[in-house]
């Protein structure tokens, strides 16, 4: 199972995570490999998963793999394929497992539904560098996350609306020198830079979470370009939100095997850190246009979402 190992790296703070490392690896793949690599007899290493994790080592890893295995049928693997990579020494066996823990064949696999097995510790396979750790957390927060993320969304818009019309120098014109609120994500110095920040930041997040590739957009789009990409990302980004909120999901977490080190992330953590950073970049934005001698007094560009509300649902006088 490539990249299991690396994903549960950035969790080494909690020993179970070191447990589980051993549990996921590939070159382990019977009890007595996974305890040696855990440096463990296998009796004491059953036993602290088990009660750690509240699910055998044996059972967590054939479960998990299962997992991988539907998410790989679902994209186009054979059974056989799938049976072998997911360690059966034959397809029948893997066939009669599968069967066993889904209630169909694999061949009969709908292309629509989700991948994951009941879980008594929410760990579950997500994509091939992602490890999914279901909170089950309850943390409603009502309409006022929509209503942040619809605004943030239009305000975006707004802003490359207000771009589209600077010629390319004084677009990517540097005007703050040195600014660079988030350390490892490049300037903000032009306003070039931080219109793309604000339309690339959530697209990783929101692969990430869906199991998607990151999409890429160039860092010298033009205001076009990436109001384009704008228009792709956030609805998906605010669907998703509203997913997360309806299963009350916020303490679930994503554990990221790109980062590096890789991290944990809360999902609460996520849209908190994006929306707080958004924030600042769109008045920053503002400052830069108003330097180039457009006018943001207009309406279209009033940062506040009060002033945004009542003009969409026509309650502004």
């Amino acid at each position: 199972m490539q990249a299991w190992r690396s994903i549960l790296v950035g969790m080494t703070e909690d020993p179970l995570r070191r447990l589980l490392d051993a549990v996921l690896a590939d070159e382990y793949d019977s009890l007595g490999t996974m305890a040696s690599g855990a440096h463990s007899s296998p009796f004491h290493f059953a036993r602290r998963v088990s009660a750690g994790a509240g699910e055998s080592p044996v059972a967590l890893r054939r479960r998990v793999l299962l997992e991988r295995a539907a998410w790989q049928l679902q994209r186009g693997m054979t059974v056989t394929d799938a049976a072998f990579a997911a360690g059966y020494d034959s397809v029948e066996g893997f066939i009669r497992a599968f069967a066993r823990a889904y209630g169909h064949s694999p061949s009969q696999l709908p292309r629509t539904v989700g991948h994951w097995l009941p879980a008594p510790n929410g760990l579950h396979f997500h994509s091939p560098t992602v490890l999914y750790v279901e909170g089950g957390q309850e943390d409603s927060t009502g309409n006022i996350l929509a209503l942040q993320v619809q605004h943030d969304a239009a305000d975006i818009a707004a802003l490359l609306d207000a771009a589209s019309a600077l010629q390319g120098e004084e677009y990517r014109r540097v005007r703050l020198p040195g600014s660079r609120p988030r350390r490892w994500d490049g300037p903000d110095e032009s306003l070039a830079q931080v219109l793309w920040h604000l339309v690339h930041s959530t697209t990783p997040w929101r692969a990430t979470i869906a199991g998607e590739p990151a999409p890429e957009i160039d860092p010298d789009s033009d205001p076009e370009v990436l109001r384009r990409a704008h228009e792709e990302n956030s609805p998906r980004w605010l669907a998703l939100v509203r997913d997360v909120e309806r299963r009350g999901a916020w303490g679930d977490r994503v554990v990221d095997a790109l980062c590096d080190p890789p991290e944990s992330f809360l999902l609460s953590q996520i849209v908190a850190h994006e929306l707080t950073f958004s924030a600042h970049r769109r008045l920053l934005a503002r400052w830069m246009l108003a330097d180039a001698g457009v006018d943001v007094s207009v309406p279209a560009l009033d940062p506040d979402p009060i002033i945004w509300h009542r003009r969409i649902t026509g309650g502004e006088s």
